[in-house]
């Protein structure tokens, strides 16, 4: 009986361990941005998906459409959006922007990035975790949510009666 209390407390003390250096790699990473112009390629790790460079269908995702008829300005939008998610904008160019989720128990972050393609007439996005293999499927749900608010935004915006 005492081997197996023993035994239990290293095993747990271990897996606190793991969780906590996991979150210390976790705080100090950054999104990866962009690679040549566009959002990077996600990892072989199914905790990633990415409108512009989905290897796979596994990670791959459909990117927003720009409105033909737009005048609003697209990137407040995105922000807004992010905003309303309660995600962190960490980082905002021209047509960018790199921002973070954090999950309520472990404080793991996870980054989403949207990248304004003016000529293509799209929004690309990638949201990926930082650490860890799977993140059963939270990403896409993210990036889901993200386009269905972004899209009322925008529908919103282009009503006459919002003007």
């Amino acid at each position: 009986m005492k081997v197996i209390v023993v035994t239990s407390a290293i095993l747990i003390a271990i897996a606190l361990l793991i969780v906590f250096s996991l979150h210390g790699m976790n705080q100090r990473a950054k999104a990866p941005g962009l690679t040549g112009g566009i959002l990077s390629k996600c990892s072989d790790k199914p905790n990633c998906v990415c409108s512009e460079s989905g290897n796979d269908a596994s990670h791959s995702i459909e990117p927003i459409a720009i409105p033909q008829d737009s005048s609003f300005d697209t990137l407040s939008l995105l922000k807004e959006s992010i905003e309303e998610m309660e995600g962190n904008i960490m980082l905002q160019k021209e047509n960018y922007i790199a921002a973070t989720f954090t999950s309520a128990i472990f404080r793991f972050v996870d980054d989403l990035e949207v990248r304004i393609d003016s000529a293509g007439k799209v929004i690309h996005i990638r949201s990926a975790s930082r650490v860890g293999y799977s993140d059963f499927g939270v990403n896409r749900e993210r990036v889901e949510k993200f386009k269905e608010i972004f899209r009322a935004k925008a529908l919103q915006m282009m009503r006459p009666e919002s003007r």
